[in-house]
């Protein structure tokens, strides 16, 4: 287990959104080693960046056409090699995208697997033997190479599926995932991951991860044994190198296919969604009872249901990440306001595990509805709008032409300038919590975790290591008697405690403690 992830807290970046330095209305890898002393500064020690490499861009990278070439619009591979000895430089690791499941079309190797004539690639994809497909529960494409066959898609027409094999392969043109053509995919997939590793990266954060072998058993067991044998050379070649997967079933996830962390993502009903995405997520016609808004009604026991389970499952071999949000999924201001953010995010910091902050969250950045899809990004466009920076033109993102940018710009929206000059702001707030982590073991990612009080007529109580944390996300003031917050579990007996960091104005009056509406407070021994 790579040892810096105690401490670590992820920024992930949208390069095509984040700062632009050549003007062409496109983020790009300059603009992040610009703003790397900001991301510091805000309390981030690690990044996570999407996908930068050589694309058509049709899923907005996720169909990668060469996976050791940055794409030219974000900059060089020696670009991307500077981003990487800066960062360290300043105490920031990065870890890459790495998309293992497809490619896109217009890679050399499924140029080569097209074709009718056998070679080294004709098993990379997963291909049927004739130019007629029907098979049930995946989808094929037909008519587009000169080979007799037709091919799988993993996600869009575009991105055809990398052959890692079938559990157990029920037609004569299905591999296993034993198959030495598929554990060839493997090693090739092992091959880029070493390319990076290599030249500076730190590790990869895995799309798709449970998405390998096809028709696997419930246990996914196909697909974690590719991930621990990925896992084994990590351990003994690169054993600083940190992997965290697109996953959400850290059981699976860690335990079973060595991932050191796992997203606890709201791509499925858990306990995850219940915090602050209640409704459905894209539709948000469903009446919202998340536990973070404040009229919400919500329960912290269903989260706690769901998540308690996972976490006693998984805390002595990896960790579950929680987010603030992430390119597919709605930034949380589409239905939380500042004071409700506030106190969601410093709750989501110091819960277990590694934190990731989806770039502009820190600073409120809105959720735009209806606006134009682009790169494939639907629905998921309207959070993958241009960072906010400052009060000048394109709010400091591009000095290109409005009509240039990658997507427009929320120009009524906050900006990290405006943010940082309120004391009482959200960006604030998140830094505040973020140097209070790093100053206190209590709050590493492995500290323990025990709650207190978790259920829907109680204040939200939990302890990290010797600190006591109290959450309120009604619109009503709540109150109790201090001494309760740090009960000695040998003799019982309530102890003394003072309070570290506040949201909101809470009253300590050293037995009594008064929580406003809408507000956290952690406290400390004595």
């Amino acid at each position: 287990m790579p040892n810096w992830l105690k401490d670590a807290v992820f920024y992930e970046i949208y390069p095509q959104s984040f700062y632009d330095t050549n003007g062409d209305g496109i983020g790009d890898i300059p603009g992040i080693i610009a703003k790397l002393d900001y991301i510091k500064d805000l309390g981030c020690n690690a990044l996570w960046i999407n996908p930068c490499y050589d694309s058509p861009f049709k899923d907005a990278g996720y169909d990668v056409r060469d996976y050791l070439k940055i794409a030219p619009r974000y900059g060089t591979n020696e670009d991307m090699y500077r981003l990487f000895e800066t960062a360290h430089s300043k105490g920031i690791h990065v870890l890459l995208d790495l998309v293992p499941g497809h490619t896109s079309e217009e890679h050399e190797w499924f140029k080569a697997s097209g074709r009718e004539a056998r070679n080294k690639y004709s098993d990379r994809y997963i291909w049927t033997d004739f130019w007629i497909s029907g098979i049930a529960g995946h989808p094929y494409i037909g008519g587009e190479c000169e080979r007799n066959g037709t091919y799988m898609l993993n996600f869009f027409k575009c991105q055809p599926a990398l052959n890692y094999g079938f559990f157990n392969p029920t037609e004569k043109w299905q591999k296993s995932y034993k198959d030495p053509a598929c554990v060839a995919t493997q090693d090739a997939l092992m091959d880029v991951m070493r390319f990076w590793l290599d030249n500076g990266c730190d590790g990869f954060r895995v799309d798709m991860a449970d998405s390998l072998v096809k028709d696997d058993d419930k246990d996914k067991t196909g697909t974690c044994s590719i991930w621990r044998r990925i896992r084994e050379m990590l351990d003994k070649d690169y054993p600083e190198a940190a992997l965290v997967s697109e996953w959400s079933n850290p059981k699976q996830a860690i335990n079973s296919a060595g991932f050191h962390m796992d997203f606890y993502l709201d791509h499925v009903e858990n306990g995850y969604n219940t915090l602050l995405r209640d409704y459905e997520t894209w539709g948000g016609t469903k009446e919202d009872h998340s536990f973070f808004k404040k009229d919400g009604d919500g329960d912290v026991g269903r989260f706690l249901k769901d998540y308690l389970p996972k976490y006693e499952a998984t805390k002595k071999k990896g960790y579950i990440s929680f987010i603030t949000c992430n390119h597919d999924t709605p930034r949380a201001t589409n239905t939380l306001d500042e004071s409700e953010l506030k106190v969601a995010y410093a709750t989501l910091l110091t819960l277990p595990g590694v934190p990731f902050i989806y770039y502009g969250d820190e600073i409120g950045m809105r959720y735009i509805k209806d606006i134009a899809t682009k790169e494939g990004g639907y629905t998921r466009t309207g959070t993958r709008t241009p960072m906010q920076w400052d009060d000048s033109a394109n709010c400091g993102f591009s000095t290109a032409e409005p009509e240039q940018l990658y997507l427009p710009i929320d120009a009524e929206g906050p900006t990290v300038k405006a943010q940082a000059e309120r004391k009482d702001s959200l960006y604030n707030a998140v830094r505040d919590v973020l140097k209070i982590r790093h100053e206190n073991p209590s709050l590493a990612a492995d500290a323990s975790f025990e709650v207190i009080k978790g259920d829907k007529d109680s204040l939200f109580i939990y302890k990290r290591g010797e600190l006591t944390i109290v959450v309120n996300t009604r619109t009503e003031a709540r109150k109790m008697a201090v001494p309760k917050l740090n009960v000695n579990p040998m003799s019982g007996k309530p102890g003394k405690v003072e309070p570290v960091y506040t949201i909101g104005d809470v009253n300590f009056d050293g037995t009594t403690l008064t929580m406003p509406p809408q507000s956290f407070a952690i406290f400390k021994k004595a």
